[in-house]
């Protein structure tokens, strides 16, 4: 950092207006891969999914509470794990605000994970969250969403996941999936996204990228994260 170039006003201006073109540049290019994300084709989900919630039984259909559109974030908990995943408690820091907002553009949003719903209301009251939060630890949703796996695609360490065969043994990964609900209660999958395709979704990762270190993380992705109640100093 040390060592970066420095130059006068009116040559950084320069160089600021010349990055602002390609800024300008990946903005259309977002625009047009948000229409054509809006245009793929759907498919009907027709599997009575049941979750665990703080109303009690409630169904896929339940979950978009009054509104046509559900986005799913699908949070990394195991039922035998003691803690949620810390990366994925990173994004929900992120997106702790959002449901007043989105309920008002046609949108509920809803946390999914295969944790034992007391497990799950434990770890949210600690973090300080109040988004809703429901378990699918009774269902299949989370292995036909390809974020849980069962035990022995675990020990083969070949997971479906991000539409691809990844070689690895988790049993647990992130993902968001959208879904749709027309006029006569049918539920459709709109989308859904992996890996490195819900950056989007972490404001924190923005503005981080705005700064002269960026990530910084040279050492590891993530070595550096920590719940938001784990931090010293």
């Amino acid at each position: 950092m040390d060592q970066h170039r420095i130059v006068s006003h009116d040559q950084w201006i320069a160089a600021r207006r010349d990055f602002l073109a390609k800024e300008k540049e990946f903005t259309r290019l977002r625009d047009e891969l948000s229409r054509e994300r809006r245009a793929l084709p759907w498919e009907r989900v027709d599997k009575a999914y049941v979750f665990d919630g703080p109303d009690g039984k409630e169904s896929l259909g339940d979950l978009f509470a009054g509104k046509s559109q559900l986005i799913v974030y699908h949070f990394m908990f195991a039922p035998d794990w003691n803690a949620g995943c810390k990366s994925c408690s990173f994004w929900a820091d992120n997106f702790e605000r959002l449901p007043i907002h989105l309920k008002h553009r046609d949108i509920t949003l809803v946390t999914v994970s295969r944790a034992p719903l007391a497990k799950l209301h434990a770890y949210q009251k600690r973090l300080g969250w109040t988004f809703k939060w429901v378990s699918s630890g009774g269902n299949d949703f989370n292995y036909d969403f390809r974020v849980s796996f069962a035990p022995e695609q675990v020990e083969a360490g070949e997971l479906d996941y991000n539409y691809a065969t990844l070689r690895m043994k988790a049993p647990e990964m992130p993902g968001v999936s959208v879904f749709y609900k027309d006029s006569s209660g049918a539920i459709f999958h709109t989308y859904s996204s992996y890996a490195r395709g819900i950056d989007m979704l972490n404001n924190a990762y923005h503005y981080i990228d705005l700064t002269p270190k960026g990530r910084d993380e040279g050492e590891g992705i993530m070595r550096w994260l920590r719940r938001n109640d784990e931090y010293e100093g």
